[in-house]
C-alpha cells in the first residue's frame, strides 16, 4: 500500500460524519464515570442515528436529485443543503438528546459544532469552501483537551496521538487535491475557536 492510499484511507477515516461517534465513545468510556451502561448506549445509539444514519440517508437523496457528486461534497455549491441539513440534526441533538442537564460537557462540544457548522456556512455563501474534515478534527481535539483538564486526567497519549492525526488529515487533503493550504487554515479555526469559546462554561 503506498502513501497516497494511506493518507486517503485517514481521510474516510476521520471523515466529519463519524467524528460525533468517536466524541461519544471518549467521553462515555473513557472519561463517563457518571453514567449508566443503559445511558452511555442509548445516547450513543441516538448519536449513530442523527449523525450517521440520517445524513447518509439525506446523501443518497441529493446524489440521486443530482444536488451531491461524492461523500467528500467536493464542490462548494454542493454544500449549502448538507451543512443546513447538519444543521438542524444537530439542533435536534442538542434540544432532545445531548442536553444541558444530562450530559453538559458533550453538549458544549455538539453546540461548538453547530456554531462551527454555521460558519462553515456562511463561507459557502461567500464561495470559500473550509475543510470540514480540519473542522471536524480539530473540534475534537481540543474537546479531548478539555475532557482531559475537566476530569484532571493524564491523557497525553491520546491528546498527542489526535494532534497529530491533525497533521495527518491535513496531509491527506492535500494529497488527495481536495482541499488549499488556505482551505485547511479555515477548517482548523473553524473547528478549534468555537470549542475554545465554550470551553469556559464547563471546565
Amino acid at each position: 500500500m503506498n502513501s497516497k492510499k494511506i493518507l486517503a484511507f485517514f481521510s474516510y477515516l476521520f471523515h466529519p460524519i463519524f467524528i460525533s461517534v468517536y466524541a461519544a465513545f471518549i467521553y462515555f468510556f473513557l472519561n463517563g464515570t457518571y453514567f449508566s451502561n443503559l445511558e452511555k448506549y442509548f445516547a450513543i445509539f441516538q448519536i449513530i442515528i442523527i449523525t450517521i444514519l440520517l445524513p447518509i440517508l439525506f446523501y443518497f437523496g441529493l446524489r440521486t436529485a443530482g444536488k451531491a457528486d461524492s461523500v467528500m461534497i467536493s464542490e462548494v455549491s454542493q454544500r449549502k443543503i448538507p451543512l443546513v441539513i447538519q444543521c438542524f440534526l444537530t439542533v435536534l441533538l442538542l434540544r432532545k438528546s445531548i442536553t444541558l442537564e444530562r450530559f453538559p460537557e458533550f453538549h458544549f462540544f455538539f453546540l461548538g459544532g453547530l456554531i462551527s457548522t454555521i460558519l462553515a456556512l456562511v463561507f459557502v455563501f461567500f464561495k470559500t469552501k473550509a475543510s470540514l474534515h480540519m473542522l471536524a478534527i480539530s473540534a475534537l481535539t481540543l474537546f479531548v483537551i478539555g475532557l482531559s483538564i475537566h476530569n484532571q486526567m493524564q491523557n497525553i497519549y491520546m491528546i498527542a496521538f489526535f494532534v497529530l492525526m491533525n497533521g495527518v488529515v491535513a496531509s491527506s487533503r492535500l494529497e488527495m487535491k481536495a482541499h488549499t493550504n488556505k482551505e485547511l487554515v479555515i477548517g482548523f479555526l473553524l473547528g478549534i475557536l468555537p470549542q475554545l469559546l465554550l470551553l469556559r462554561f464547563w471546565l
